[in-house]
């Protein structure tokens, strides 16, 4: 049996590798080409020195020089020396170009183009050999748009190994993608995806969670929720707060509906900035965060919408002198160069 390795590179590329029974992430990684950096193959250099954020693994052995122990206990490890003992994420401390790999390129195919409401789309696609196109919720791809040779970026809505993947997406006036959904885009249709890419995807879960979504922002929770849900839950609380601009861009609460009856402890809010909205909770997502959201700072915050959203929740814990035990956020811009 092998295990799945999921290498994370400075530049936000990710790619997945097998691991053997008993065979080190490096000699694992260079069977499969990419070349992590090393000096040694003895836990003498430290050249290779990388942080575990998810799973199991014997660390080997190692000199002090190379690895002290307060580094390990904190999860770095050496990838000379560590062998899996069950799937793992792992942070490389390189660019993919220094490891001399690149992303891959999936062709896939349109099954369906849902207008959900007037301001978002939703796109769903059967991937050519899905399983060669592995993800971390809450990662995104570049779509190209048919005819065009431009790409734009889009976050995953659906979880990792789900038999179709999905994409919310911003629908803006004049804007390129938007216009081959609205336009011209029929089942069928064959499209090139890049990746996986981004920094931003949920990481193991030991503490509460608080979610902050905007907008078409809210994709990359509903893929981060799908893989919690498919886990069978986790034993901490799961808090989303998902904010729009008009009643119109409230979409896929009947999603987050059915992940509060499939997840032990996860409940959310939504809410509307518009004031003549007839929805009850007006305002921004930080207008409607509790104290037991924020479980005294011992939380792991996941942030992603707009910019000026962003920098209003920075701003937000800034003031409030709030420090998170962990701040994941993602920025996006809804135009005719890039949005989710």
């Amino acid at each position: 049996m092998s295990f799945h390795i999921a290498l994370t590179f400075e530049d936000g590329l990710t790619r997945f590798i097998d691991a053997n029974p008993g065979e080190t992430v490096a000699d694992a990684a260079y069977r499969q080409g990419i070349n992590i950096p090393l000096d040694c193959r003895d836990g003498a250099c430290g050249t290779c020195k990388s942080f575990c954020e998810a799973g199991r693994y014997d660390g080997g052995s190692y000199i002090e020089d190379a690895l002290t122990d307060a580094e390990a206990e904190e999860g770095y490890c050496l990838t000379c020396q560590m062998r899996p003992a069950s799937d793992v994420v792992l942070r490389i401390a390189a660019s993919s170009e220094v490891c001399k790999t690149k992303a891959m390129d999936v062709c896939a195919e349109v099954v369906s183009v849902t207008h959900l409401s007037e301001s978002s789309i939703q796109l769903s696609l059967a991937l050519d050999g899905a399983a060669r196109l592995a993800f971390l919720p809450g990662q995104y791809v570049n779509i190209e748009v048919p005819g065009t040779g431009q790409t734009r970026s889009y976050s995953f809505s659906s979880p990792p190994g789900a038999e179709l993947a999905s994409f919310l997406i911003r629908n803006v006036p004049g804007g390129l993608m938007s216009g081959y959904l609205t336009g011209r885009a029929k089942p069928g249709d064959r499209l090139t995806l890049t990746g996986p890419l981004g920094g931003f995807y949920l990481r193991e879960v030991r503490r509460p969670v608080l979610m902050l979504a905007g907008g078409t922002g809210l994709a990359p929770f509903l893929s981060m929720l799908g893989r919690i849900a498919a886990e069978g839950g986790n034993p901490h609380p799961v808090h989303l707060i998902y904010g729009v601009t008009q009643d119109h861009d409230l979409v896929e609460v009947e999603a987050l509906q059915r992940f509060a009856e499939q997840i032990p402890g996860f409940t959310f809010t939504t809410c509307v900035a518009d004031q003549g909205s007839g929805h009850p909770l007006k305002g921004y997502v930080t207008h409607h965060l509790q104290p037991e959201h924020l479980n005294g700072g011992n939380v792991d915050v996941y942030l992603c919408g707009p910019p000026p959203m962003v920098e209003a929740v920075r701003t937000h814990f800034r003031d409030c002198g709030l420090t998170p035990a962990s701040f994941h956020y993602e920025k996006f811009a809804a135009s005719e160069g890039n949005g989710r």
